[in-house]
């Protein structure tokens, strides 16, 4: 009885264990078959996806279905006291008329320059919000290559320029006095009644000529040189900026002709903005309320300065640009505007 016991005991554990990995075998191929199933199915889905996305990319490349004037986006970095409010204003009235829309890119504590997460975002944002499409943008901020963040399509940048020191000038009297758009807004340095030129005499804080130095690192960009005082790279990136990655620069001191220039390029934004901006009074918002011109002394000095020196090349720089594009309307000595159009036939 006992030797009967100690065999079949072993036979039935044997049995067991068969039994066990059996269905352990069973269940692990069935969970795996499972797992591949819907690992397929999860591959079929994304390559769907995929295809439709890349169908959907294709068909907005066909020129004949994308939508240049309904997908534009204009950005305008406006740089302080150079007639800015004027400009913005114009685009505000004909938003509704010409059914565009336009945004403040307003920073924290007006700081000019984006963190390099707020860069990607603001980049991303703008990029895909077809909801606000058209689009003009502004606010006192350094340029943004877009570019640089493998973005598909580049907004088009405008901005307007102005004379170094009539632009110090003009914004230190608005310290003290404040504008027209505001008049009962008390400024920081209100009750200050120290002229410009004596400001200058005493080689006061607030006539440093480094305060001068914001249009170049406004154009220059993010980059830390581009905010140096006197940078020399800073300059030439400015001007490089400018002509290749700007649409238009236009000067203060000629703010219609300007206008007109973005009204005849980009009319579905800036169609009737001349005769509005002429016949309106937009072209006299935020003039500083009082303002004392700098006597000859004052200029010489101002003008001896490197950043003076610098900010004004730039200006030039941008003026030459500007005067070009305006010659380069027309034919040579008429008033015919230039035109251009598609041959088939081989040129004799």
């Amino acid at each position: 009885m006992r030797y009967q016991l100690s065999i079949t005991k072993p036979k039935y554990i044997l049995i067991a264990v068969v039994l066990l990995i059996t269905i352990v075998s069973v269940f692990y191929n069935y969970s795996l078959s499972s797992k591949l199933e819907e690992l397929k199915k999860n591959l079929a889905t994304r390559n769907n996806e995929n295809e439709r996305l890349a169908a959907a990319i294709e068909k907005e490349r066909q020129e004949d279905t994308y939508n240049f004037d309904e997908n534009l986006i204009v950005i305008y970095n406006r740089v302080p006291k150079t007639g800015s409010t004027s400009f913005v204003n114009l685009a505000y009235d004909l938003c509704k008329k010409n059914h565009f829309h336009v945004l403040h890119i307003n920073i924290t504590g007006n700081m000019h320059v984006l963190s390099l997460p707020n860069q990607i975002d603001f980049v991303r944002n703008i990029t895909a919000w077809k909801q606000m499409k058209p689009a003009l943008y502004h606010g006192h901020m350094a340029f943004l290559d877009f570019s640089k963040f493998g973005m598909p399509i580049k907004p088009l940048y405008i901005n307007l320029i102005r004379k170094p020191l009539d632009r110090l000038v003009s914004y230190y009297y608005f310290l003290r006095y404040g504008d027209n758009y505001r008049p009962n807004l008390v400024r920081r340095k209100a009750g200050d009644k120290i002229t410009f030129d004596e400001c200058v005499e005493q080689q006061m804080a607030d006539c440093d000529p480094k305060l001068m130095w914001l249009q170049i690192p406004f154009f220059c960009g993010h980059a830390s040189e581009c905010w140096e005082p006197g940078n020399t790279w800073a300059l030439a990136q400015a001007k490089r900026n400018l002509v290749q990655e700007y649409f238009l620069v236009g000067l203060t001191e000629q703010m219609e002709e300007f206008i007109s220039l973005l009204e005849s390029a980009l009319p579905r934004i800036f169609r009737g903005s001349l005769d509005h901006y002429v016949t309106s009074n937009r072209s006299h918002l935020r003039q500083t309320t009082s303002k004392i011109a700098p006597n000859q002394g004052t200029v010489d000095k101002i003008q001896g300065s490197d950043v003076w020196k610098m900010e004004n090349e730039l200006y030039e720089f941008a003026a030459q640009q500007f005067h070009f594009m305006q010659k380069k309307m027309t034919l040579p000595g008429k008033n015919i505007p230039q035109s251009y159009m598609y041959e088939k036939i081989r040129p004799k």
